[in-house]
């Protein structure tokens, strides 16, 4: 069964070693962000092997209750954008 939600698509990732990455997007079905305190990609992980989906990732949950676009663990924004915050995946629409 698949499942229609309302929420915000990653619009880009520039995270390209991700196994959900093609062609500097995100085809995740859903990720996650945050571990509590930063907005860190939590669903990142790397591989040499890619997705061949098409879909466009949403983001399914917020775990950084201090992002501004956070509504009871939920992102409130219409899209967002994935990609380094140093060494780390983060979602670069984090607004404090």
């Amino acid at each position: 069964m698949i499942i229609a939600t309302d929420m915000p698509e990653v619009s880009s990732c520039t995270a390209i070693e991700c196994a959900y990455n093609t062609d500097a997007a995100c085809h995740a079905r859903a990720i996650t962000v945050g571990d509590g305190t930063s907005p860190d990609c939590d669903t990142y992980f790397s591989n040499s092997h890619h997705t061949k989906r098409e879909r466009n990732a949403g983001v399914g949950a917020c775990k950084v209750t201090g992002c501004s676009h956070n509504v009871d663990f939920e992102c409130g924004a219409d899209q967002i954008e994935l990609g380094y915050s140093g060494d780390s995946v983060n979602c670069l629409t984090y607004a404090h």
